[in-house]
């Protein structure tokens, strides 16, 4: 049952979030097919619209009232109010709808034109900053035609750079894709990393378990919280290799280094709650779940991952790509659904009313700030000397 409404949802609707996991937005109107094909994490359903799921129902409940339609809108109309308006003013009102102060974007994931961050930023009236993702940068580095015995000084050094960019604060990688996590946990040799390279062809995939294990060391020793993708995600993910608990022995040897931040989670999202209960430098989220189970069971998710969660371990984020609805729906699902069980709790003297906001504003908002700081503007992180380890 649902708490009654007061106070804390007060406050969560109130709160400017961090979004401390996402995308950026398309910029361009979108085809019937192409809107469809991004409110799915899988491929197109022969017969069947993705507006037909519980993530399309929450658009059309929560998201179409912003374009000036009723609650519940068919998709025709809402499609048809979608191109009406046009991208720039629909991509302005979800990402201020959204209510967040900060934005911190992946930008290494663009099949489609989309938003820069200080683009989203702009859109939102807010700040933005960047999120490196590592192995978009090793396939740069092998597509300039690197030499295998140069491969891993030269991946270093390209890292080293990306991370002195003004605006980047953390560093992503989507090993849960292209090997999974159950690796070897030891940093591997630069003998190891040139033989594996000898494989890694300009313009292929960072598959290689080596060359992956290389990556996540070199993350390490960059010295910024470290993102990876845990969990739910397209069909390219092999989800039982995507467990975060087999990132175990790997998490023993690298404590006392730098936060690690375990991005969606589900259907793991206890695994990981448990490993940040244990592990001094794990925070995790539940991002990619909160818009696609939406207000109506984003917040069984939420409770199932706070648990056993320490309260400054749990941070927001909505993981939007490409439909700026989904910062929308990302935030409006985290706002609701933790307001609800934080009020329940308070209603039934679990919680006192003061320790129920105060989880609020950290989980929502100060938990982020702490690992990345206060929101910037897009000049205003430069590099004060060489990365450092840094818990």
């Amino acid at each position: 049952m649902a708490g009654t409404r007061g106070p804390v949802h007060e406050a969560l609707a109130e709160l400017p979030l961090v979004d401390h996991h996402c995308h950026g937005a398309v910029t361009a109107d979108l085809a019937a097919d192409a809107f469809e094909s991004l409110i799915t994490e899988g491929e197109a359903w022969p017969g069947v619209s993705p507006f037909d799921s519980p993530v399309g129902v929450a658009v059309r409940r929560h998201c179409a009232p912003l374009l000036g339609l009723p609650r519940h809108a068919p998709p025709a109309d809402y499609l048809a109010r979608r191109s009406a308006l046009g991208w720039q003013e629909v991509n302005r009102r979800f990402l201020t709808a959204a209510g967040a102060e900060m934005f911190c974007v992946d930008t290494g994931y663009a099949p489609r034109p989309v938003t820069t961050p200080a683009e989203l930023a702009r859109s939102a009236g807010s700040a933005a900053c960047e999120v490196v993702r590592l192995e978009q940068l090793a396939e740069a580095v092998a597509a300039r035609g690197v030499e295998a015995d140069e491969y891993a000084a030269e991946f270093r050094r390209a890292a080293h750079e990306a991370v002195r960019r003004p605006g980047v604060v953390a560093v992503k990688s989507i090993a849960a894709y292209r090997t999974g996590f159950a690796l070897d946990p030891t940093p591997p040799t630069d003998a190891e990393v040139t033989e594996a390279a000898r494989g890694l062809a300009p313009g292929g995939r960072l598959t290689d378990p080596v060359l992956v294990r290389h990556l996540l060391w070199t993350a390490v020793d960059l010295g910024l919280p470290l993102q990876l993708h845990t969990g739910f995600g397209d069909a390219d993910v092999r989800l039982h290799r995507a467990d975060p608990a087999l990132l175990t022995d790997w998490l023993h040897l690298t404590a006392g280094t730098v936060p690690v931040l375990l991005l969606h989670c589900w259907p793991y999202h206890r695994q990981a709650a448990y490993l940040a209960t244990v592990f001094p430098q794990v925070y995790l989220d539940v991002g990619l779940a909160l818009h696609y189970t939406g207000p109506a069971r984003c917040r069984a998710v939420l409770e199932e991952a706070l648990e056993i969660t320490p309260f400054r371990k749990l941070l927001y984020s909505s993981d939007a790509y490409g439909v700026a609805e989904f910062h929308h729906l990302g935030a409006l699902s985290f706002r609701q659904g933790l307001a609800d069980l934080l009020q329940a709790r308070v209603d039934a003297d679990e919680l006192s009313l003061a320790d129920a906001l105060r989880i609020g504003t950290w989980t929502g908002r100060d938990n982020a700030r702490r690992l990345y700081g206060p929101p910037v503007s897009d000049a205003a992180r430069e590099p004060s000397g060489p990365p450092t380890r840094k818990v």
